[in-house]
Parts: structure tokens; C-alpha cells; sequence
């Protein structure tokens, strides 16, 4: 795990593997460019400062810096410069970062004293999310290893206490967005629902959470038709896991649940061969649920959160559900199984009905759910939808304060319609358009009359190639909003 240090000393002075520091459109020295006297080799060597024109600079004798070496980082025109860019700015070096194992940066010195918290939290994210890499099957490792420690350069006239406060939530968050990337990229063969059920079982033990695995035959009694009625093509039971968080008395909960669907074959509904190729990735929802509750676990906000994830593995075999089916959900509502590749919002409909029994104050759902989404917003963009506005538009301003992109769609109600069933309750597909917001009309029949927001991560949860915060592969998405929503409603 990468450990975090704050320093206010000159920049020159800091010990680290590698310092990082900024350089502007021009080419404009950013914090420690001059100091370090490196800013005239990076000019010397023709560069402007435009995004991604870097340049590495060993230590050499008679140099006025204690790093081993500095590398300046051109960043773009600095009017432009905001933490969302410092954050991908140093995501998209962290490789380099690992070849020297230690690392510093003056990335946050870019930003005045309002900001420097969030400043000093957004470089470090920055820095070791970009470092990370998912090497536990490759007989050659990569021969550079982890960032272990960061020191992130700030001003000895901000707030010293606040600014190590923000390392502290970002050394926290790091941790569990990377054991959530851990989680989704797991081949499923290793990651069954009963195996995502011990890491939660391992995780609450490790952080003092409360938590139950609610086993396949406890779920036939409880009538979670949805999870079971997914699960019951494949010889990997389902398992829901039921997480629970105290740190507000007898206050009135809030509730999360994530779709984890352990593997996807699309059932008997079956995927073509290349669009299963990917599909252990289908449990992203419930890993990023996983992994916000073991932050709030460490970072004890005044706040009682509770959560509920289903996981299943859809498989097809001579037991699995077929078209036509109808299931009855916890709760009582029926469905009726049209498309069995539509099967997310079959569990999550079952752990939705149970967190509404339990009367919290809101209920945020995350699933990789749909590729209509996809094709509306694009791999970069979580879809969020819900039946409170004030609800989505606080996960929406949250994704905007982490760099999390995240866009509302609208549960347009004319829509219906489309998932009415002639012989059920409801039917889990409509028509071939508006595909993510008759999903999330078919999620709303659960909540009640619960405020609920729905975050379709089908594009952000798996990245196909690198990207500016990581490797291809899982990317954690959405813990950090969903962090930053539940402190910010702790806070208020």
C-alpha cells in the first residue's frame, strides 16, 4: 500500500525516487521548476508545456535537488489547470513513478489556499491510482515495483492539519480503489459469488464492519427470486452480502447496493463469444460498493450506511431460467424473464426491495447494467438516474468534485409502458431504445416510495486500454463519488 507524507520545505530539499513537478503552456515553469533548476533544460529541449510533452531529469553532481531525479511535467495552459487535470496529469506518468519507488510532487503548490486540501488529496490520488497494475497471474512481473511512499509539496501557510487529514482520505480511498480494481479484474473462475462474499467476509473483519452472507437456501426463504432465478443455471451459487456500517447512533440509515454479477454468459440468452470476453467485469457494481464501505469503515463519518449486494453467476445449462419464465421477487412484485442477458436488474430488484423494508433515508444503486448507455454517453460517462432530483443531482455534483464524469439521464415515466407484461407485474426488457432508462424504470417498481438514484457504470467500470488514471482493466469507478457524496452528507 502507498504511504503518504506531507513537507513544506523548498522542493529541492525533498528525498524522494523521482520529483514531479509542473510545467505550463509557453512553455511557464510551474512550483519547483526554477527552484530546481531544471526549468531550463526542459525550454533548452524545444518542449511547450502542452499536455504530455515530459521530460526526465537525472541528478548529476553539483545538481540543487535531493531526488534522484526530476521529471517536469507539461500540463496544458494554466488557466485551464484544475485538480481534475493535476489528478490525470499524474495518473498518466505513474508508470514512470514505479521504476524509482519513492516519489514527490509540487503538483498541489499550483493551487491557492481554498483549494490546497483538495489539492493535496487529488496529487496523491492522482499519482497512485496512475502507479497501479494487476500482475498476480504473469510469471514475469514488471520488474519496476509499487510506489510505495509519496510526499506531496505544500505551503507552510495552509493548514497543515487539513491538508494531512486529505492525504490521510487519500491514502484510504487509493486503497480500496485499488482492491476494487483487484476485485473486477480476478478471472471468475477465482471470483465466484461465494469467493466475493469471503473477501467482504475478510474486509469487515479487517475494518470493523458488520456483516452477514446470506447463503442460496436462506435466499429461497427469503424470496429473492431474482437472485436465485439468475443463479440457477450456473454450479456457483448466489450469496447477497449484507454490510453494515454505525456511526451516528440511532440515525436513520442510508443504503447502497451494487449489481455483482460474477460472470455473465448472458444465461440462455448467450452473449456472441467476444462479448463475453470481458464479462468477469459484470460484478463492478458490487466491488464498488465493497470498497466504499471499507473507506467508510476507516474514515468513521458521523453517519449510518447500510448495503445489500446480490451476486449471481448467469450461466446456461439445463437448469438455468428461460425465456418466458416469471420470477417472484422479495417483496411480491413478479417479473417476467423475456431476455435472460437482462439479468442485473433481476438481483438488484431483490436486494432494492429489501434495503427499501429497512426505511433509509435513500438508496444509491451502482451496476454495470446496460450497453444502451454505453452508446448514449460513451465509456467515459456514469448515467445517473433516479426518482428524487435533488438525490441525483448531489451524486452528480460529487462525480464533478472527484473527476468522475457523470451525466443525468431522465426516468422519463411515458416510458413505462415498454416493460408492461402480459402476464407478470413487469417484463425485465422494453424496446430496443431508451434501453438504460427502461431499466432504470424497472429498478424504480422496488424502491418504493424511497428517494433512489441509479448509476449505470456499464462504460466507466472497465477500461479496455490505459487510461489517464490506470491500466486497462477494472478502474473502480464510482468510489470516489460515492465517497464524496456520503462524506459530504455526513458533513452536513
Amino acid at each position: 500500500m502507498t504511504t503518504f507524507r506531507y513537507a513544506t520545505g523548498s522542493p529541492r530539499e525533498i528525498a524522494a525516487g523521482l520529483l514531479i513537478v509542473p510545467v505550463f503552456e509557453g512553455p511557464e515553469p510551474g512550483p519547483g521548476a526554477k527552484e530546481t533548476r531544471t526549468f531550463e533544460a526542459y525550454a533548452g529541449a524545444k518542449l511547450s508545456g502542452k499536455k504530455g510533452e515530459n521530460l526526465l531529469v537525472p541528478k548529476r553532481r553539483g545538481d540543487r535537488f535531493a531526488a534522484d531525479a526530476v521529471l517536469l511535467v507539461g500540463v496544458g495552459k494554466k488557466d485551464a489547470f484544475d485538480l481534475v487535470a493535476s489528478r490525470r496529469a499524474l495518473g498518466r506518468i505513474g508508470g514512470i513513478a514505479r521504476r524509482f519507488g519513492t516519489a514527490a510532487t509540487t503538483f498541489a503548490l499550483a493551487f491557492g489556499a481554498k483549494q490546497s486540501a483538495d489539492a493535496v488529496q487529488a496529487a496523491a490520488e492522482g499519482l497512485a491510482l496512475g502507479a497501479y497494475r494487476f500482475d498476480r497471474y504473469r510469471t514475469k512481473k514488471d520488474p519496476s515495483g509499487p510506489v510505495t511512499r509519496v510526499v506531496i509539496a505544500g505551503s507552510s501557510r495552509w493548514d497543515a492539519k487539513a491538508a494531512r487529514a486529505a492525504l490521510k482520505r487519500a491514502e484510504v480511498i487509493v486503497d480500496a480503489v485499488c482492491w476494487a480494481r483487484d476485485l473486477v479484474n480476478t478471472p471468475a473462475a477465482d471470483m465466484s459469488p461465494a469467493a466475493i462474499a469471503r473477501e467482504a467476509q475478510a474486509m469487515a473483519r479487517q475494518v470493523g464492519l458488520t456483516c452477514k452472507v446470506w447463503t442460496e437456501a436462506q435466499l429461497k426463504q427469503g424470496g429473492f427470486g431474482g437472485i436465485i432465478g439468475v443463479g440457477q443455471g450456473s454450479v456457483n451459487p448466489p450469496r447477497m452480502i449484507e454490510l453494515t456500517y454505525t456511526g451516528a447512533g440511532r440515525a436513520t440509515p442510508l443504503a447502497l447496493t451494487g449489481k455483482g454479477i460474477a460472470f455473465d454468459s448472458g444465461g440462455l440468452s448467450i452473449k456472441p463469444a467476444d462479448g463475453m470476453e470481458t464479462m468477469k467485469c459484470d460484478m463492478g457494481g458490487a466491488a464498488s460498493i465493497l470498497a466504499t464501505m471499507k473507506v467508510l469503515a476507516r474514515l468513521r463519518p458521523k453517519i449510518n450506511v447500510i448495503a445489500a449486494i446480490p451476486s449471481s453467476e448467469n450461466m446456461p445449462s439445463g437448469s438455468a431460467q428461460r425465456p418466458g419464465d416469471v420470477i417472484t421477487h422479495r417483496g411480491g412484485i413478479t417479473s417476467e424473464v423475456l431476455n435472460t442477458d437482462a439479468e442485473g436488474r433481476l438481483i438488484l430488484a431483490d436486494s432494492l426491495a429489501y434495503l427499501a423494508e429497512k426505511r433509509p433515508s435513500l438508496i444509491v444503486d451502482t451496476a454495470t447494467l446496460t450497453g444502451a448507455c454505453v452508446v448514449a454517453l460513451g465509456a467515459d460517462i456514469t448515467g445517473v438516474m433516479g426518482n428524487d432530483d435533488d438525490l441525483v443531482h448531489e451524486i452528480v455534483a460529487a462525480g464533478e468534485a472527484v473527476g468522475e464524469p457523470t451525466w443525468q439521464l431522465p426516468l422519463h415515466r411515458d416510458y413505462r409502458p415498454m416493460i408492461d407484461s402480459k402476464v407478470a407485474d413487469v417484463k425485465n426488457i422494453g424496446k430496443r431504445y431508451g434501453g438504460a432508462i427502461t431499466a432504470a424504470l424497472f429498478l424504480a417498481e422496488f424502491v418504493g416510495e424511497t428517494p433512489w438514484c441509479h448509476m449505470d457504470i456499464a462504460g466507466p467500470a472497465f477500461a479496455d486500454g490505459a487510461h489517464d488514471l490506470g491500466p486497462a482493466g477494472g478502474t473502480g469507478a464510482p468510489v470516489r463519488t460515492l465517497v464524496r457524496f456520503v462524506l459530504d452528507r455526513a458533513g452536513a
